[in-house]
Parts: C-alpha cells; sequence; structure tokens
C-alpha cells in the first residue's frame, strides 16, 4: 500500500500540471481562433463595405432618376405624344432598372423590395396618368400630370428614405 501512495505521490502532481496545462492551452487556441475569426471578419469588411455603399450609392441614383421631376426633365424630347412619352418614361425605367440588377446582391431584402416596388408603382402612375389622356394629346400634358403627383406620396421617395436609413447603418 506504501508503493501506491509512493505512486500517487508522484502522479498527482503530474496529472494536475497536465490538467493544468492541457486547460490553458485549450483556451489559449480558443482564443486564437477567435481572434483569426475576427481578423477575417474585419478583413471581409474592409472589402465588402465599399463595394455595399457603392450598391446603395447607385440605387440611390436609380431611384432619384425614376422619380417624377427628375424622370420627365431628363426624357423630354419635343414632338412626342402622350402615347410614346409614356412609352418612352416606362422603357427608361426599365433600362434603368436592369442596369442595376445587380444590385441586389449588396442590399437587404427588404431594400430590393421597396426598390422593385417604387419602380412597378412608378410605371403604375405613368400609365394611369397617360390614361388620363388622349393618346394623341402633346406628351407636355402627361408630363404636367406626372410633375403634379404628390411628393409625399411616391413610392420612390419612401424606398429612397428606406435605402438611405439602411445604407446609414452600415457606417
Amino acid at each position: 500500500m506504501s508503493e501506491f501512495f509512493i505512486s500517487l505521490r508522484y502522479l498527482l502532481p503530474s496529472v494536475v500540471v497536465f490538467l493544468t496545462a492541457w486547460f490553458i492551452l485549450k483556451e489559449f487556441f480558443k482564443e486564437q481562433a477567435r481572434n483569426r475569426q475576427l481578423q477575417l471578419l474585419e478583413d471581409k469588411q474592409k472589402i465588402s463595405l465599399p463595394v455595399r455603399l457603392q450598391a446603395y450609392e447607385r440605387i440611390v441614383l436609380f431611384l432619384e432618376r425614376i422619380s417624377p421631376g427628375n424622370l420627365v426633365m431628363r426624357s423630354h424630347k419635343g414632338g412626342l405624344n402622350v402615347k410614346q412619352f409614356q412609352q418612352l418614361l416606362v422603357q427608361t425605367i426599365r433600362d434603368e432598372y436592369d442596369h442595376n440588377l445587380s444590385q441586389q446582391l449588396y442590399l437587404s431584402i427588404d431594400a430590393w423590395e421597396m426598390v422593385k416596388s417604387a419602380k412597378e408603382e412608378m410605371i403604375r402612375q405613368i400609365n394611369i396618368s397617360a390614361g388620363k389622356h388622349d393618346e394623341k394629346a402633346p406628351s407636355a400634358e402627361l408630363s404636367k400630370t406626372l410633375l403634379e403627383m404628390s411628393i409625399d406620396k411616391l413610392a420612390t421617395r419612401k424606398a429612397l428614405d428606406y435605402v438611405k436609413t439602411e445604407a446609414r447603418k452600415l457606417l
């Protein structure tokens, strides 16, 4: 029995030292892994943040360009009738949208849905406004109707506010 206690006297401190070293090394390696993950996340943010902000900038520009005032001013050409101008406006919106389609990768799902809704609502408003006029009437009548739309109720304004708020959260 005395040999057992002598062995235990040597074995017990070595087990305690082993367990202590094992615990300390385990915590050290956990901390190292956590630091590596944080470093990778930070590096990823450094790369992706400018790209995401650029996507938000492009979407803000898109929404500004399809708002009635800007859209009418940029697209208005003399000599068009209401029907031709309606088609031009709708095509302009669709072209702008198609040009910015890839930006949905960088926006949240909610923000992209707001952008899509704004586009569809603008097309709908153009079609409704055009329906109020004779097809052969001068395009100035459609322009006037679109410019008289209430700024507060515009889907583009709501989407723009939402996208700006979301972009600010990135900073």
